[in-house]
């Protein structure tokens, strides 16, 4: 299924979805209007709260606004259009002009007297009556709306039967676009053929600098065109599947229990099952999996054990046959862009095999010593790869693809490899979500058998490098202690990794002193390093040289794992002697 008859079928199943024609909007005030047109008041819908928030309503959908020409909305409009507060400081300001002149034009023959009511205040509103419920310098940025004294908290002027009528008739003519009429074709989403959406509502809700709504499809310019067709005419979508898709990204967009951050990519899912509950429980699972701030949301949805079971590895089928085989998910990456979203991944499948390859993923990832964190989520293993560990600076491709292999279970991107060994190589951190990283590349990526803890067997070049310079370094921190300005791996490390043969032979040398030193302080420590070396120097090959001149990527990736499993194993073994001693 494609993108958008994906979305198109979700927004079938949305509850609470605007119709067809109308969106959720924020609303500010209402003007209530006496029977003659006159205005009673300027009601404030506002909460009364600190914050002031607006009220969200459900009103006629917009038009899409773009360069000079004034598009009102229907039966409401922000404050310049609505009561003309631009001609406070712009005497050629036309918006409310185009308000007033197209809803005049469009209710000329209506019987209706709340409508009647509304035409007489627009014929009889002067701009500068503003100044009298507003002040001029602080005007609201919320919507305004309509509505007849003294009923108006019973029922606004856009949601009289009359008025949605009209709407429900002429809202095509309404939105279009002057002297552009509406082409009928074949929807590419639906395939029936129906009038075409000429440009696509706006997205909202994406993360990123600047962005405030953006199209998901949109052709801006003439080098996208062809055939004579002009914007939405090349991929004629249908209006009526054009609101359906992107109210039900909006709506995902706006939702926590629907939405993560991948990098730059927003991330929102969304489950498809004949049975609403089981839905709402895969999208709960898949919040649990690659989001730790789900957990509250997750034991509210009376899941935490099923997650606790496919974590240790229980096949979905056996927890679950119905989620395994009977829920359709769908997972989509968006990232802005210039001018238009860009969609970084698009997954979908069933729910049994994604949770199959969550579990790989977690069985690519297993460390021991693990992280902090039980099951870090996939940002926190992100930030691992980002300068200065800031979200901002991770990088933006390595993120969305990376999620995409999770997802599909297929190879991750190299340069997932080549980034944490550049940020391991830049400030010298060796941590378990990092080790992690390069273990589950390994494995994916070259098909290596990587260990999961210390293996006092293994005689790869890369891991037994790996260990000796974590024995160097335990060695200078035993006899120097902490009051080292600049450890052997903050020196060494960077180079270690990549030219050994140049680094080790000059560590070798300094370890000498340092045991000179540990003798006299710790007889038994010192005895217990060289047993040390002289063990993993056992693993070397006889018949090649010791130390090579250079290791390649995979190497030093094993070079990172070797380093963290035998540091590690020194701490913990310190924490053991410290407990034995207490």
């Amino acid at each position: 299924m494609s993108l958008l008859a994906s979305l198109a079928r979700a927004y079938e199943r949305l509850l609470d979805a605007p119709e067809f024609g109308y969106s959720d909007q924020k609303i500010g005030f209402c003007v209530v209007l006496h029977p003659d047109g006159s205005v009673a008041e300027v009601a404030d819908l506002r909460d009364h709260d600190k914050k002031r928030s607006p009220r969200v309503l459900r009103v006629p959908a917009s038009p899409k606004r773009a360069g000079t020409t004034p598009r009102p909305n229907f039966m409401w409009d922000n404050i310049n259009y609505a009561l003309g507060a631009g001609k406070l400081t712009d005497p050629c300001d036309t918006r409310h002009d185009s308000f007033r002149d197209k809803h005049l034009e469009y209710f000329n023959r209506s019987v209706s007297d709340d409508i009647r009511t509304f035409c007489a205040f627009l014929r009889y509103w002067c701009p500068d009556q503003v100044r009298t419920y507003f002040d001029a310098e602080n005007l609201p940025t919320e919507g305004i709306v309509f509505a007849c004294s003294p009923t108006y908290r019973e029922q606004f002027l856009h949601e009289n039967t009359a008025v949605r009528g009209l709407w429900s008739k002429e809202r095509e003519r309404w939105i279009s676009v002057e002297g552009k009429k509406t082409v009928d074709a074949a929807c590419i989403v639906t395939g029936q053929r129906s009038p075409i959406e000429r440009t696509h509502p706006p997205i909202k809700g994406i993360l990123g600098p600047k962005v405030a709504e953006s199209a998901l499809v949109t052709f801006n310019s003439n080098a996208y065109e062809s055939y004579g067709h002009r914007q939405g005419d090349n991929a004629p979508v249908s209006e009526s599947a054009a609101f359906a898709y992107t109210t039900a990204l909006n709506q995902f967009l706006a939702d926590q229990n629907h939405r993560l951050q991948i990098g730059d990519a927003t991330t929102v899912f969304w489950a498809d099952a004949s049975d609403r509950e089981r839905a709402l429980e895969a999208e709960a699972l898949f919040s649990g999996m690659f989001d730790s701030l789900s957990d509250d949301r997750v034991a509210a949805a009376r899941v935490k054990g099923k997650l606790d079971a496919i974590r240790i590895g229980t096949r979905l089928a056996q927890i679950d046959p119905q989620l395994d085989a009977g829920v359709r998910f769908f997972v989509l990456g968006l990232a802005p862009n210039v001018s238009r979203l860009s969609v970084r991944f698009f997954w979908e499948s069933d729910f049994g095999s994604l949770t199959a390859n969550y579990q790989r993923f977690l069985r690519d990832m297993e460390m021991d010593p693990p992280s902090r964190d039980a099951w870090p989520p996939i940002w926190r293993y992100l930030i691992e790869l980002a300068a200065q560990r800031e979200r901002n600076n991770i990088p933006p491709r390595v993120a969305g693809e990376w999620m995409r292999a999770v997802l599909a279970g297929t190879p991750y991107p190299l340069m997932l490899l080549s980034t944490v060994l550049m940020r391991i190589r830049s400030d010298g951190y060796v941590n378990g979500l990092r080790s992690a990283i390069l273990k589950s590349v390994l494995i994916r990526n070259f098909k290596r058998e990587v260990p999961v803890a210390l293996d006092s067997e293994n005689t790869n070049k890369g891991y037994v490098l790996g260990r000796l310079f974590a024995v160097y370094e335990e060695i200078q921190r035993a006899a120097l202690g902490g009051n080292v300005n600049a450890t052997i791996k903050d020196k060494f490390y960077g180079a270690a990794s990549a030219s050994p043969q140049k680094v080790f032979r000059t560590l070798d040398a300094g370890s000498q002193n340092h045991f000179s030193k540990l003798r006299k302080q710790n007889p038994g420590r010192a005895v217990n390093l060289e047993k040390t070396i002289g063990s993993i120097m056992d693993l070397m090959n006889p018949g090649d040289e010791p130390i090579p001149v250079a290791l390649n990527a995979t190497e030093q990736a094993l070079f990172g794992i070797g380093y963290y499993h035998q540091h590690s194993d020194f701490f913990r073994k310190h924490d053991n002697k410290s407990e034995v001693n207490k």
